[in-house]
């Protein structure tokens, strides 16, 4: 297995879960406590995550077709950017059960 395949999907993982996460922060302040100065905020964190959530998806589905995971997994993996905080329990799982399959010495991602 090629650790950079998942190091790169792992990091855009924690990279959007903490966007998204500040997001929602964000709009909390800016629709719920009128806080001032929030919706700058709250557009410039939209911004960078819906950027950075299609570099996640790029990286997302290369893993996942490299491991040959099934659809219905691929498209667990690629919606977890849009649940807040589901991309860090997803990345923990995915890791853990790919790192265990290399542990093993079983193919887990083929080689490009």
């Amino acid at each position: 297995m090629k650790k950079s395949v998942l190091t790169r999907y792992r990091v855009m993982a924690y990279v959007t879960g903490v966007l998204l996460v500040l997001l929602c922060l964000s709009m909390i302040a800016k629709y719920g406590l009128d806080v001032a100065g929030a919706a700058d905020f709250t557009r410039v964190v939209a911004i960078a995550h819906g950027w950075l959530y299609v570099v996640y998806l790029i990286f997302a589905f290369d893993l996942g077709s490299k491991a040959k995971w099934p659809v219905g997994k691929q498209l667990w993996v690629l919606l977890a950017g849009t649940i807040p905080t589901a991309a860090f329990f997803v990345e923990r799982k995915i890791s853990h059960e790919l790192e265990a399959k290399s542990a093993e010495g079983s193919p887990v991602v083929a080689k490009a």
